[in-house]
């Protein structure tokens, strides 16, 4: 998977990061560490442009749950646990929808697996970029 990050600003700041490829237990890491580095930089709106993602498995939710904690000031649970981090998105869901990270451009392929464990109503989607980064 490849991670492009660029810096917009409408409103507020915006941490654009582009990613293509696969985000799945391989690379799911690789891009928690990477909102890690954004976040500890100064990032603290994420826009995550997935049009070029074209797969994200469990793991790879996982990724997105922990990103939107570590926007929140909260901690994450630990991946290493597995199924219990996965039920601990879903459960994080009932938090309502995120204002620090929101997603682009998502694939009809990606946004079913993100509606079949009930993330869609936890991230807002764009299809606009402008539009995007104007709703932070």
């Amino acid at each position: 998977m490849n991670i492009i990050v660029s810096n917009e600003k409408r409103n507020v700041p915006v941490t654009v990061v582009r990613l293509e490829g696969r985000l799945d237990g391989q690379t799911f890491e690789t891009l928690i560490a990477k909102a890690k580095e954004l976040y500890d930089s100064g990032a603290r709106n994420i826009l995550l442009d997935l049009a070029e993602l074209t797969y994200i498995s469990s793991a790879g939710i996982v990724s997105l749950h922990t990103i939107a904690l570590m926007l929140r000031g909260e901690a994450a649970p630990d991946p290493e646990h597995g199924w219990a981090a996965v039920k601990a998105a879903e459960r994080t869901r009932e938090v309502g929808v995120q204002k620090h990270i929101k997603l682009l451009n998502l694939r009809p392929e990606v946004y079913s697996v993100l509606e079949l464990v009930g993330l869609t109503a936890f991230f807002e989607n764009f299809t606009d970029l402008e539009t995007a980064l104007k709703s932070f």
